[in-house]
């Protein structure tokens, strides 16, 4: 990872163009996170007429899409729609967002409509984390555990402790019906499930999520 840190500065110094990103890219891609370049990589992968940057190939099958931006792009919500729509048209569930220095990760959630949950993000260059951390992070994105099913874990794992998924767990029915019942026994107030449940998200709920 250490050898990177350079090659990252020297472009962002430079303001490099996303083709000489998306050398750098390639580079990780392979030498860090494991991808063969010749039988695992497929380069301007076209989707319905357009081109994602990247399609990584496991066992035969396209199991990501990858869109490259310049190094000096700040990653928006306009390129996340541009991989998302690759992603909804090839039906491929992991998406691949990067500038060569941010790297994150999403994952395509089919319903009506199609949401994209953010699963991993790093930055190679931040201060605000050690490099072992960055690396952790990174290692998710790598073929070893993409093959594994490492990162869906992870995500099983973010959508579990969000705080929307706490909260619809925490006002559900079962829920509220025991923290009543709960509740009387400790004050001997009485107070119906929906009662409670107004109290909690106003009182408890909303002002952390503030």
């Amino acid at each position: 990872m250490r050898k990177y840190l350079k090659p990252l500065q020297d472009l962002m110094e430079r303001d490099a163009n996303e083709g000489d990103t998306r050398l750098l890219v390639t580079d990780i891609l392979c030498d860090l996170l494991g991808y063969d370049k010749y039988t695992e990589l497929a380069t301007e992968y076209m989707v319905k007429g357009d081109f994602a940057d990247y399609g990584i190939r496991i066992d035969g099958q396209i199991i990501a899409l990858v869109e490259v931006k310049r190094i000096a792009t700040q990653l928006t919500k306009k390129h996340l729609r541009q991989v998302e729509m690759y992603g909804v048209n090839e039906g491929v569930e992991w998406l691949m967002l990067t500038n060569g220095r941010t790297w994150q990760v999403y994952r395509l959630v089919p319903g009506m409509p199609v949401s994209v949950d953010l699963v991993v993000e790093v930055d190679l260059m931040g201060d605000g984390e050690t490099l072992a951390r960055k690396v952790d992070k990174l290692a998710h994105m790598s073929k070893e555990f993409m093959k594994h099913g490492t990162l869906d874990d992870l995500w099983k794992v973010n959508a579990a402790t969000s705080p929307s998924s706490l909260a619809q767990t925490i006002l559900s029915d079962a829920v509220l019906d025991v923290a009543r019942k709960e509740l009387k026994r400790r004050t001997g107030y009485s107070m119906d499930a929906a009662e409670l449940g107004r109290c909690i998200r106003d009182a408890v709920i909303l002002p952390e999520l503030t």
